[in-house]
């Protein structure tokens, strides 16, 4: 039986299909819910993931945003029907933790990626390193994009990163417009690793560092890595599930 509770988005498509399920669904509390329904974008998914997971229930997203990777499109003639017969995709989230120059420590989640982005005109001058390991020792570019598998068709696939598939168990590392050595293309590395990036000059090339929209500026000292003793469980569609909607990506990367 289907008991759950509806998040959804300050926007008017997003109160419109609100509208249509509580014609048709009854709404309960979150902890008396079996699920939680989020309606709205991909943004509005990432942040209602972080601020309800505390109670271990499945989402389910309906699209009510432009691109809506994370969602299910929405029916009204099929919507309720889909959600009893839902599959679960569970994922890990990498595990940002920043050090700025005021040696202060600041720590985040990131379902899709770790931005590491230019914060003046200035480029940036940056040292990355997995554990002990230099993977290169000074890359000068607008800044690096660390991606989960879940995250690899958004902000990655827009620098030209590799799509990763659910199970790859691996991370891309992708400059953002690589200016020294210019034929850097990045690196993909198990999603063990613990990724380090150390800004070269904090105060003539500051950096800030972003986790999904957590942003922390005046980046020292950045460590990365998956935590996977925190799990998202995401409900999708048997005909759209999460795997399916990257393996079409893939496919639509190669044809272009």
């Amino acid at each position: 039986m289907i008991n759950p509770h509806i998040l959804f988005d300050n926007t008017k498509q997003s109160k419109k299909i609100k509208n249509y399920l509580d014609h048709n669904i009854k709404n309960v509390s979150l902890r008396r819910c079996n699920l939680i329904i989020v309606i709205g974008g991909d943004g509005f998914m990432l942040s209602s993931l972080k601020k309800y997971n505390k109670y271990k229930k499945p989402f389910y997203g309906i699209n009510a945003g432009s691109y809506g990777f994370l969602m299910n499109k929405f029916s009204s003639k099929n919507t309720i029907r889909n959600l009893s017969k839902a599959k679960q995709v569970s994922i890990s989230p990498l595990e940002m933790s920043v050090k700025n120059k005021f040696n202060k420590t600041k720590k985040s989640i990131a379902i899709n990626e770790v931005s590491i982005l230019r914060q003046s005109r200035q480029t940036a001058s940056l040292e990355i390193s997995n554990g002990s390991q230099k993977i290169i020792k000074k890359l000068v570019s607008d800044g690096v994009l660390v991606s989960t598998p879940a995250g690899s068709t958004a902000y990655n696939m827009s620098v030209y990163g590799p799509i990763l598939n659910l199970d790859s168990k691996k991370l891309s590392i992708r400059p953002i417009s690589a200016f020294r050595p210019r034929r850097w293309k990045g690196r993909i590395v198990s999603d063990t690793s613990k990724i380090i990036i150390k800004n070269l000059n904090i105060y003539k090339r500051p950096i800030s560092a972003v986790a999904d929209n957590f942003e922390v500026r005046n980046a020292k000292t950045i460590s990365i890595s998956t935590n996977k003793r925190v799990k998202f469980n995401l409900l999708y569609d048997l005909n759209r599930s999460l795997q399916k909607k990257i393996k079409i990506e893939q496919i639509r990367k190669e044809t272009n």
